[in-house]
């Protein structure tokens, strides 16, 4: 790069409007704000000059996918910078934002249809998102959009009749936890989903994730009191979900972007479809990548042998990823498991960087490179990370190991 290229960006970034650190809508020229402490810590990165080389027709092996997850407020507030700086530090290549998370609000405000209707734009958490992409882009951040398919209480509040309902016909049926949730029967559901990646694809995001692409996941007779109005005679769980997420690549495929599905860990070991509706397989057949979520406090007792899962993250993790290795075919797609790097409640042991690199070691002992941290909270502890984010490419990530 010549130096004066180095000084347009270093002059792109002093402007809190646009580029790296753009928090809101464009500042008028004159009226320059003065960069905060936190933006100047993470505003420069370090250039690395490179020689061209001839091009030989062969491309090089894409690098590894190690990121976090981002939810809305973080992404919409100071936080993101601090993650920002975290990344730049170590290992870390990738955010997975949430466009919509499981309240059904947005990211941003959305130009599709249904959700002006049902006030998913009402609710946003940031009005400009293109320069907080800007910034990701500029750190060599990929952006993932995260969006949450049949957990949607706002979808459901706003379009009852794609809901589910109560057999008693008092209203919307809901979860335990009382939430309502809309009919994956439905295929309008899907469409929504669909329009809201087609517009988060056009806005910058590289890759489109969905999640909650299943049924409740709640005993059999409290089922039993709900209502899937748009079910068909001889349909089912599994071939709703079957159908529709194959319809969503099918959609989507113009987009010419990884579409990826976030699945239950026991997808990969449990022979049927966990009374969901996901089976490893009918993802298997149609996505770009499968990310099950293979958290061990999250396993019943007596998984894998291990009376307590959660005491043995190494264990569960890669007995869990080899069950999913041999469920996936050799020409299918990539496995990206999503890791712990939270404590659940009070439960033994607390989640420490230790515990995190144990969940690491085991999915790159079977060579499956990539995953991603949960933290629900979006913090996450540097000492879990490898100081280095380009340390650890397909090559030699097994020479750098574990701190």
């Amino acid at each position: 790069m010549r130096l004066t290229g180095l000084v347009a960006v270093a002059a792109a970034a002093l402007l809190p409007s646009r580029g790296l650190f753009a928090q809101g809508p464009l500042l008028d020229p004159v009226a320059v704000v003065a960069p905060t402490a936190t933006q100047l810590a993470v505003r420069l990165v370090p250039v690395t000059l490179r020689l061209a080389t001839p091009d030989t027709g062969v491309f090089p092996e894409p690098e590894p996918v190690r990121a976090l997850y981002v939810n809305a407020w973080a992404f919409a507030s100071s936080r993101l910078w601090r993650l920002i700086q975290l990344a730049d530090s170590t290992e870390i290549n990738a955010f997975v934002v949430d466009v919509k998370d499981d309240t059904g609000c947005l990211l941003y405000p959305s130009q599709v249809a249904t959700a002006r209707e049902i006030g998913a734009s009402a609710c946003a958490r940031v009005r400009a998102v293109r320069p907080r992409l800007d910034s990701l882009r500029m750190h060599d951040i990929t952006p993932i959009a995260r969006i949450v398919v049949a957990k949607d209480p706002l979808l459901a509040e706003g379009k009852p009749h794609w809901s589910v309902r109560r057999r008693d016909g008092e209203g919307l049926w809901r979860d335990r936890i009382g939430m309502a949730w809309v009919d994956a029967y439905n295929d309008s559901v899907w469409v929504y989903a669909a329009q809201l990646a087609e517009e988060a694809a056009r806005l910058g995001f590289e890759e489109i994730q969905f999640d909650y692409v299943r049924f409740p996941d709640e005993p059999r007779e409290r089922l039993a009191t709900a209502v899937f109005a748009a079910r068909q005679e001889g349909d089912n769980f599994r071939a709703a979900v079957r159908r529709n997420v194959r319809m969503l690549t099918q959609r989507l495929a113009a987009l010419e972007i990884p579409i990826t599905f976030d699945v239950f860990g026991l997808t990969a070991t449990y022979d049927g479809d966990m009374g969901i509706g996901q089976v490893w397989e009918d993802f298997a057949a149609v996505a770009d990548v499968i990310l099950p979520m293979v958290y061990p406090s999250h396993y019943y007792a007596g998984a894998y042998g291990f009376r307590r899962p959660n005491h043995h993250p190494y264990e569960i993790v890669r007995n869990a990823l080899r069950d999913a290795q041999a469920r996936t075919p050799d020409a299918g797609p990539e496995i990206r498991p999503y890791l712990q790097a939270f404590t659940l409640g009070r439960r033994q042991p607390r989640y420490t960087p230790h515990e995190i690199r144990e969940q690491i070691r085991a999915a790159e002992e079977l060579g499956i490179l990539s995953w991603v941290l949960w933290n629900p909270r979006s913090a996450y502890q540097r000492d879990a990370l490898r100081p280095y984010r380009l340390a650890a490419s397909p090559s030699d990530a097994a020479a750098v190991g574990a701190p």
